[in-house]
Order: structure tokens, then C-alpha cells, then sequence
């Protein structure tokens, strides 16, 4: 039974945000029943989700013109109280209040800077069997821990591109930390993606859902392989990366929106020109690595050994982790 929209925040930790002004978009100047509707239908409902909308997106959402789409947007605005600036010493108290999900193992989670960070996304890359999956399954678990224990007390939305989400595999790590399967299990909501399109509009429906129940955490599993399966070519590069550009800011919007934390897996490709050191790059190009808070590539050592390593960071230094994996899960 999902928690009230008013219930109390964790002492000491970090709770959902705070509820914002109940507004029906009839209501904003501007928007009939019929706009509404169709704002609605293309997952505009929330009246911040709307006041940081581009006026192109919601032009084509509703379809009305461009010059009206502003309009609304900026009555959005205004409702929900959106823009001005604050200071750098406000910027780093906000900050304090972010939370973190642990991964299980004491040296990764320093590697992040305490955890996987929310209102952030976190990107794990590497080459098959090198613990992506195993790493979303981990933190999926680990979310639903009290704050106290590494948690956030929250559930999960988990979006599955490769057929690759193992129920199973949760009953192992839910048992390796001593909490019940079943209710584990339950707060976390898995999709299947069947094409990029279909992934894209999980990330609505994953906000429809977040405002209902306690969502902290969305998982990818993977981010790219639909984008890189359907857009094959050099003719179709620039579409699937204004594509991924989009479905990336989506994620941003739903980390923010919900201060939920969002981990992606990415597959890698080899780069032939590359004679010396590893060949591989995470795909995606410079549209991930700028959307990506915080870059993770992960590689194997001599098992059940793996090496995580902190390529990008806006504020943590490059560095490696040691890690391993277990029947129990992620482990030091």
C-alpha cells in the first residue's frame, strides 16, 4: 500500500521532495480540456514537469503552436515558482540533503563519493560479464535499506532492454543482507523495453508511478542496445544521438523531480585505431558522457574479482576500486 504524499522524512536522511502546489492544467492560463488531455496523454501532469518543458516538446505534445506552448510554459512557471538564481554556499547546503545508495563494497562506494548519488545519473560501462547487471541488481536491493544501513527506504523502477532482470538473483542479495524476498521483490517494478521508443515512454510511465509510490531509484539495464540495434549507419548517427540526447534529459528530469537516483548500464565497442592499452569505449559518444554525472567503466581481474574505475566526475578525482562478486552480491 504506497505511503501518503505526506508522510514524514527519514531523521538524519533524505527524504522525497517536498509536495508541490496541487495545479490542474486547466487551471494555467491558456490550456482547454482538450490541450490538457493531450499534455497529459504525452506525460505532462505535474506542473513542474511542464514549466521545464522546451516549448518544441510541448508544441508537439499538445499540438499548438509554438508561440502558445511558451505561454503555458511560462504560467507553469510562475505557478510553480521556477527560475532566479541563488548563491554557491545555498547550492552546497542543498547538496547535503542529496542521498546515496550504497553498493555493498566499502572501496566503490568511495569511489562515488559515499554511494550512488540521487538527483544524478550514474553510468556503469564495460564488457560482457564484468558486473553491469549485477551492479543494477545490487543497488536495487540496496535502495530499499533504511538510511541508517546505506539505503533510502525507497522502491525501484527497473527498465529491462536485454531480457537480462533475474528475480532470482534478487532473492539471493535480499537473503545475503538478511531482508525478505517477497517484499523485496514487490517494490521493485520491472518493464521490458522492446524497442527504444517503448524505453522512452517507460520513463513517463516510471513518473506516473513515482507519484503515486516512493520511487528512488531507475534503472536501465541497458541504455543504448535498443538506440544502437535500430539506428545502424552513419546516415542514422545524428537522429539516434538526438534521440538518446532526449531520453537522457527525461532521466535527468525524473532524478530531479523525485530526487531519485538513476544507474544506466552501457555496452562498449572496439575501436580498431587503438594499438595500445584497451580498445574499448562506452557507446553513446559525447551525448552520454556530457549527460552522465558520474562514469564508471568496469573490467575484469581474476574472478571473483572486479576492477571499477571512476572515468568522469564533476567533482570526485579519477581512481579504481576493487570489488567482487558473490552468490550473496556485490561485495568488498
Amino acid at each position: 500500500m504506497p505511503p501518503s504524499k505526506g508522510s514524514p522524512r527519514v531523521a538524519g536522511g533524505p527524504g522525497p521532495p517536498e509536495p508541490r502546489e496541487q495545479v490542474a492544467l486547466e487551471d494555467l492560463a491558456g490550456v482547454g480540456a482538450t490541450t490538457a488531455d493531450k499534455l497529459r496523454e504525452s506525460g505532462y501532469t505535474d506542473l513542474m514537469e511542464l514549466a521545464v518543458a522546451s516549448p518544441g516538446d510541448v508544441a508537439e505534445a499538445a499540438e499548438i503552436g509554438v508561440a502558445i506552448a511558451q505561454k503555458i510554459i511560462g504560467e507553469a512557471r510562475r505557478r510553480a515558482d521556477v527560475g532566479g538564481f541563488e548563491s554557491g554556499a545555498a547550492v552546497l547546503e542543498r547538496r547535503k540533503h542529496l542521498g546515496r545508495i550504497t553498493t555493498n563494497a566499502k572501496s566503490l562506494d568511495e569511489l562515488l563519493g559515499g554511494g550512488v548519488e540521487t538527483q544524478a545519473i550514474t553510468e556503469f560501462s564495460g564488457e560482457f560479464g564484468t558486473g553491469k547487471t549485477q551492479l543494477g541488481h545490487q543497488i536495487a536491493v540496496d535502495v530499499q535499506l533504511p538510511v541508517a544501513q546505506g539505503g533510502l527506504g525507497g522502491e525501484v523502477v527497473y527498465i529491462d532492454t536485454e531480457s537480462t532482470f533475474r528475480p532470482e538473483r534478487i532473492v539471493d542479495m535480499a537473503r545475503g543482507l538478511g531482508i525478505e524476498p517477497e517484499a523485496t521483490l514487490e517494490k521493485i517494478h520491472v518493464a521490458r523495453a522492446f524497442n527504444s521508443n517503448h524505453q522512452m515512454l517507460l520513463v513517463q510511465k516510471a513518473q506516473e508511478l513515482a507519484r503515486e509510490r516512493p520511487v528512488r531509484l531507475l534503472v536501465v539495464d541497458s541504455l543504448t542496445s535498443h538506440f544502437r540495434s535500430e539506428y545502424v549507419g552513419r546516415a542514422e548517427l545524428a537522429p539516434r544521438q538526438q534521440l538518446l540526447n532526449r531520453h537522457l534529459h527525461e532521466l535527468l528530469r525524473f532524478a530531479d523531480t523525485y530526487n531519485a537516483s538513476i544507474v544506466v548500464t552501457n555496452q562498449v565497442s572496439a575501436r580498431p585505431d587503438i594499438l595500445f592499452g584497451d580498445p574499448t569505449r562506452p557507446i553513446g559518444g559525447n551525448i552520454v558522457a556530457h549527460a552522465a554525472t558520474y562514469r564508471v567503466y568496469l573490467r575484469k581481474s581474476k574472478p571473483p574479482k572486479r576492477i571499477a574505475r571512476l572515468i568522469d566526475s564533476p567533482n570526485l578525482p579519477e581512481g579504481e576500486a576493487v570489488f567482487s562478486l558473490t552468490p550473496e552480491g556485490i561485495r568488498e
